[in-house]
Parts: structure tokens; C-alpha cells; sequence
């Protein structure tokens, strides 16, 4: 006996055979996917947090930064034979060499009074903020496996970095104590003014960091041409010269003058050297220069905070 199979028929129309109408458990075709999520507390995953929320949060990590501060500068020179003496050499070896430049055959010294603690003074505040910047360029790019792997605020590593730069500079202080004992510069009741005028120079180094960390993760080339921006601040920063003997006078366009004697690194230089060094008084200083520093630092560290929490949502990726 035969048996007759029925095919199936074939499909209408317009329509596509073997598929149906996409849905999302529980919604309906149109539904308003936003409004969904808002409704179930989704939220849009790396989304930037608030302003208030986002310092709460970086506030609660304190402690990871200052830990990741140390384990840096601990591990700096691990590799080193001479260990963490390069945090003392490597600022002695430039003064050496600027010594020898500017003070031997260019003959500067002759117009400064105390030249090597002049100058080791200037070298030691200036590294600070040279190597706080570069490492700025390197804290989001350098730690991309901890930017991707875990969620933390972004900030906590330009602010760890610069903590770090904080603490080698302080390791390094007791060096250029000695070299100012030696060539005649005893502890007097100015050298606290040193303690007001680095807090300021680490918050502004701070508020540098966390803008150069931004634009270096943004453009990575920008770590490349930093050495360049960094050595010509140098030289106009007034760290193997004095600024007060080149802008005394009218030979300079007054803007000029203005420009160097408010260039920020000269200001935090010429702070420590005024409370550090006798010879170096307050007539040498710039008019209103605490207000200067001052300045510098609340505007460098609000803004720089700004201008990396705006891009929060943005490290890591691509």
C-alpha cells in the first residue's frame, strides 16, 4: 500500500522561510531598549562617573596609590648594582657636567654667588618636575594590562606616579643637605619655607601629569617629543643661571621679563634656593612670587584633575 508524504508548503510571499520575528524576553517588537535598561538599573559599562562620585572613589583608593607609588620606586633600580644610589648620582652626574659647561667654560659662576649650591639646588627641584611629567606620559600607556583588567579610577596612576617622584626627591634630600653643609649653607630657621614650597611644586608637577597622561594616551607620540619640550624648559628655567641677573634692567621686551619671571619651574626653583641658601635673598626673588606658586599649583591641579576625569570612560581602549 502506498503512503503519500506531504510536503510543506511554500512560503507566502514577501515572507522568509525558516525564520520569525526576533524578540528580547520579556519586550515586545519597538520597545524602547534605553528605557528598559534605565528602568532595571543598567548602566552603560566604563560610563564616566560624576564629578563628586569619581573623587569619592579615588579618595577610597588612597591607599592603593601610595602602595603603588612605593613599589615603583622600590623597583626603579632593582637592577641596578648600585641600587637605589641612582636617585642620588643621577641629579649629581648632571650638576657635574653643568658645572662644567656653565660654570667652567661659560664662566657663569662669576656672576652668581655660591654656584654649586646654586646650581645642584636648581638641578635637584627641576628633575622633580622633569621626571614627574615624563612619567605622566607613560601612565596610562605603561599600564594598559591594569587599566584593561581592572576598574579603579583612571587618575590614581599620574597621581601615583607623581607621589613617587615626591618620594624619590625626598630620599634625595638628604645628598643635597650634605653638599650645602659643605660649601657653607647651615640649617636656619628659612630652610622651612622648603616644606610649603615643594607642596606646591608636587601639586602643580601633579596637575602637569594628569595632562600630559591624557594626551599621551590619546597620541602616544607625544612621549616621544616631551625630552625636547622638557630640555628646552630647562634652559629657560633659569637652573644653571639666575633669572633676576638677566631680566635686572631694560635690555628685555617687558613681556619677556614677565614670562621668565613667572615661568612656573623658575618660581618653585627660585623658592627653594631663597630658603635654602643665603646668598640668595629676598631681592633676587620675582614681585608676589608665593602668590605665583601659588597660583601655578591650584590651577594646574584643579584643571589637570578636570581635564583627565572628562576623558575617564576613553583610557584602555581602542
Amino acid at each position: 500500500m502506498s503512503q503519500t508524504i506531504a510536503s510543506p508548503s511554500p512560503p507566502a510571499p514577501g515572507s522568509t522561510a525558516g525564520t520569525t520575528p526576533a524578540t528580547t524576553a520579556g519586550t515586545t517588537p519597538g520597545t524602547d531598549l534605553t528605557a528598559l535598561a534605565l528602568r532595571h538599573g543598567l548602566t552603560v559599562s566604563g560610563a564616566r562617573p560624576s564629578l563628586p562620585e569619581y573623587v569619592g572613589r579615588l579618595w577610597s583608593r588612597r591607599h592603593f596609590i601610595t602602595a603603588f607609588a612605593t613599589a615603583r620606586l622600590t623597583a626603579q633600580y632593582s637592577q641596578a648594582k648600585l641600587g637605589q644610589i641612582w636617585q642620588i648620582m643621577t641629579p649629581l652626574l648632571n650638576a657635574t657636567v653643568y658645572y662644567f659647561i656653565f660654570g667652567v667654560l661659560l664662566d657663569t659662576k662669576r656672576n652668581v654667588p655660591d654656584f654649586i649650591p646654586f646650581l645642584v639646588t636648581g638641578v635637584f627641584i627641576w628633575t622633580f618636575t622633569s621626571n614627574s611629567i615624563m612619567a605622566g606620559t607613560r601612565a596610562i600607556s605603561g599600564n594598559l594590562g591594569l587599566v584593561r583588567a581592572l576598574h579603579f579610577p583612571r587618575a590614581a596612576l599620574p597621581i601615583a606616579l607623581a607621589l613617587q617622584q615626591l618620594q624619590q626627591l625626598l630620599f634625595s634630600m638628604g645628598a643635597l643637605v650634605v653638599i650645602l653643609v659643605c660649601f657653607g649653607q647651615y640649617p636656619r630657621p628659612s630652610w622651612l619655607l622648603a616644606v610649603p614650597a615643594l607642596l606646591l611644586q608636587a601639586l602643580f608637577n601633579t596637575g602637569v601629569s594628569l595632562v600630559v597622561a591624557r594626551l599621551a594616551a590619546k597620541t602616544p607620540d607625544i612621549s616621544q617629543l616631551m625630552p625636547f619640550l622638557l630640555r628646552t624648559w630647562m634652559y629657560v628655567s633659569g637652573v644653571m643661571w639666575s633669572v633676576d641677573r638677566v631680566t635686572n634692567g631694560d635690555h628685555l621686551p617687558h613681556f619677556v621679563t614677565v614670562a621668565l619671571e613667572c615661568n612656573p619651574a623658575a618660581v618653585y626653583i627660585d623658592l627653594m634656593r631663597f630658603a635654602l641658601i643665603d646668598s640668595f635673598t629676598a631681592g633676587q626673588l620675582p614681585p608676589h612670587i608665593w602668590t605665583v606658586a601659588l597660583g601655578w599649583a591650584a590651577l594646574t591641579a584643579v584643571g589637570g584633575f578636570l581635564f583627565f576625569w572628562k576623558a575617564e570612560e576613553e583610557y584602555g581602549r581602542g
